[in-house]
């Protein structure tokens, strides 16, 4: 089977300058993949080629073995094959939940049952609610809702917890992994790091237009190789030390407690302290 998308030297620029250098990139079905980067990195335009918003300057775009900017006439069947849950949205503010999202189920050839949409994105208890009365965190739910009405293969995922409370933003990703347990590839754009790690399988971080690095959340810039930072307790300060190998020297600090070490911690850089590196703390 095919990769979900496969992108070879994208390239976009505006008025000679270029914010799109050369991206390549491939993403499996199934997997939740995010692009992280700051503000003007070209994170946006990059997604809005992959969902035919934008055209592109050169290099090629496969998006479920079509390119999207060439479907012409075959675009509404390709449409029906992708999600897309942008990061604002305007809605009927006057029509309830259950009659929004019913009235888009009619949109797509093969759409999902709305009451189990409803039910999935956890809005059952607002569905005869008018859209302009619910929270920020519920909107969100229901924009998420019309994206995968459709029953997408790929959901495009733009900002989707932005100005969410943590607790609001913890349920939206227990909802994004059950997507991902139902075989749907997610690519995710985000400015949160811990996001990034609780939900993606690989991040790609973009800068200046260009893909500084892909990798697992957990190996990122090498940060599961990086020295780890001991720190702990002892006659009345704080000590600390830079360790290779923590485990050997966490033991040769306990044998001189004779058993508990007071205020021990283990650190290793985390995804955030990496991704600033990478992109010269422009965040």
């Amino acid at each position: 089977m095919s990769a979900a998308i496969e992108v070879l030297d994208l390239r976009k620029s505006y008025g000679g300058q270029e914010a799109v250098a050369g991206i390549s990139l491939t993403i499996e079905r199934g997997e939740i993949y995010a692009i992280l980067g700051p503000n003007g990195a070209g994170k946006t335009t990059t997604v809005e080629i992959l969902e035919g918003f934008r055209t592109r300057d050169s290099g090629s775009v496969l998006v479920l073995g079509a390119d999207p900017g060439s479907l012409g006439i075959h675009g509404s069947a390709w449409r029906n094959r992708i999600g897309i849950v942008l990061q604002s949205t305007s809605d009927a503010a006057e029509l309830t939940v259950a009659e929004t999202v019913h009235h888009f189920s009619h949109y797509y050839s093969k759409p999902k049952d709305p009451d189990a949409v409803i039910e999935l994105v956890g809005l059952t208890e607002k569905r005869d609610a008018k859209i302009r009365t619910l929270s920020g965190g519920q909107r969100r739910r229901l924009d998420v809702a019309l994206g995968i009405i459709g029953s997408p293969e790929i959901l495009f995922l733009d900002e989707p917890t932005t100005g969410f409370d943590p607790e609001a933003r913890r349920a939206f990703w227990e909802l994004i992994l059950a997507l991902k347990a139902e075989g749907t590839t997610i690519l995710l754009t985000t400015h949160y790091l811990d996001e990034a790690e609780a939900l993606a399988d690989r991040v790609a971080v973009i800068n200046a237009g260009k893909i500084v690095e892909i990798a697992t959340p957990e190996t990122l810039g090498g940060r599961h190789l990086a020295k780890a930072t001991i720190s702990w307790s002892e006659n009345g300060a704080t000590q600390k030390q830079i360790s290779e190998n923590p485990t050997h020297d966490v033991i040769e600090i306990a044998a001189r407690f004779n058993g508990d070490i007071p205020e021990l911690t283990v650190t290793r850089p985390s995804l955030e302290d990496i991704y600033l590196t990478m992109i010269g703390g422009r965040e």
